[in-house]
């Protein structure tokens, strides 16, 4: 009797430690997978550089320099994936700098472009701080 209530003990607090390391797994990867989502989002307003009144090089061209806000997200994401807290920190001036220079855009284009910004910026803060109020349990 008493070892069953023991063994039923410990399957409950052997569950409660599985819900809470899936909860933190996907704590990880939601931010990480919401932010290459983004990037592939911006990635195909780079196809509108291709026209039939330019040349293919000028074509070529401008895809590439419409590409620089992916390459500027990606080099971000990179940066996040190992450093969370920069990563929020990111990911909030990005949508500060777009308000900044993309003015005179209607309310909705700065709602699709920003909102998805700073949820990424607050789902990896929230990451971080998970991590980090993980490590200070240890300690």
């Amino acid at each position: 009797m008493v070892i069953s209530k023991i063994a039923s003990m410990l399957r409950s607090i052997m569950n409660l430690e599985v819900v809470e390391m899936n909860k933190n797994r996907l704590l990880f990867w939601i931010p990480r997978v919401l932010c290459i989502a983004y990037i592939l989002f911006i990635s195909l307003f780079a196809f509108d550089a291709f026209s039939e009144k330019v040349t293919v090089s000028e074509s070529i061209l401008a895809f590439l320099i419409h590409l620089i806000p992916t390459a500027i997200l990606l080099v971000a994401l990179i940066i996040s994936w190992k450093w969370e807290w920069i990563g929020g920190i990111l990911f909030i001036i990005f949508p500060a700098i777009y308000l900044t220079v993309a003015r005179g855009q209607s309310f909705l284009t700065y709602l699709i472009i920003c909102t998805p910004l700073v949820l990424i910026s607050v789902l990896f803060f929230v990451s971080w701080f998970l991590q980090n109020k993980k490590y200070r349990k240890i300690r």
